[in-house]
């Protein structure tokens, strides 16, 4: 054999490794994406852990199931805030942020979706947004104004019930233009939006959000880029503030005061 031809062997069999390489990524990718996708693992705060001392532990049924929350109603003339929580943990970690709603006349209902920490199942798609419309329908059977706060993983969830149902306002915390866009974003090399199941395409829900949006992200998120809550909040059909905090990261904005955001959102919106 000459040696032009051993040399054109030799790159047709490191092409074939590359290529098998590549498809073996792909494959472990997709059949193991849920497992790469959510990080459910966390402790549960016990609500009489908290100061949460006028909340109550819920479970709503969904679909043969149950996901896990408290509840607590708000005072003379403030809403519920149906809270989504975001990817990390249990719902349960964020008490300080409802026990200032509760502080400020709010009610809340904040819960885990099956899979996470407090709720048993298997996380999906499907499940979080049929986990997250039966909660909304579990709150606004308590007859009071409703508003929507759904936080990173969250504002997937809260986009789409805020398209299904009729909330008074919809905030969205460090929110992603689709989960499948932030995907693409962290492995542009990969084919992610073919083999992709739970894409939570929030840029096709939010046009049918007739309540005003808020949203808010930061400069510094490393997670989601800040770029997502802007494109989000161009997309909004009933745009109200678009808060971008300098610097903030994605979790920090609630220590950099979105409460002090918050508020007066939900008071313009009733």
């Amino acid at each position: 054999m000459s040696m032009g031809k051993r040399i054109a062997r030799s790159l047709w069999v490191a092409l074939a490794l590359v290529a098998c390489a590549y498809l073996g990524v792909i494959a472990y990718m997709y059949v193991n994406q849920r497992a790469l996708q959510y990080e459910p693992q966390g402790e549960v705060v016990a609500l009489a852990d908290t100061m949460l001392a006028g909340a109550q532990e819920i479970a709503v049924p969904v679909e043969g199931s149950v996901v896990n929350g408290w509840y607590q109603p708000p005072g003379p003339g403030k809403p519920i805030i149906v809270y989504y929580k975001g990817n990390s943990g249990s719902f349960s970690k964020e008490h300080e942020r409802f026990e200032q709603f509760v502080a400020d006349g709010y009610g809340f209902l904040a819960f885990d979706y099956r899979g996470f920490p407090a709720s048993p199942g298997s996380i999906s798609q499907a499940g979080i947004l049929a986990d997250a419309l039966a909660v909304y329908d579990w709150a606004a059977g308590q007859g009071y104004p409703m508003v929507v706060w759904g936080r990173s993983l969250g504002s997937g969830p809260s986009t789409y019930v805020a398209s299904q149902r009729q909330p008074k306002a919809l905030l969205l915390e460090t929110p992603f233009v689709s989960a499948v866009t932030v995907a693409a974003e962290r492995y542009p090399f990969l084919p992610v939006a073919l083999v992709m199941q739970d894409q939570f395409p929030l840029d096709q829900w939010i046009g049918n959000v007739t309540a005003p949006v808020l949203v808010a992200h930061g400069t510094g998120d490393t997670v989601i880029d800040v770029s997502n809550g802007e494109r989000v909040h161009a997309l909004a059909p009933h745009k109200d503030e678009l808060w971008i905090e300098p610097g903030a990261d994605h979790g920090d904005l609630w220590a950099r005061g979105i409460w002090n955001h918050a508020r007066p959102f939900f008071q313009r919106a009733l």
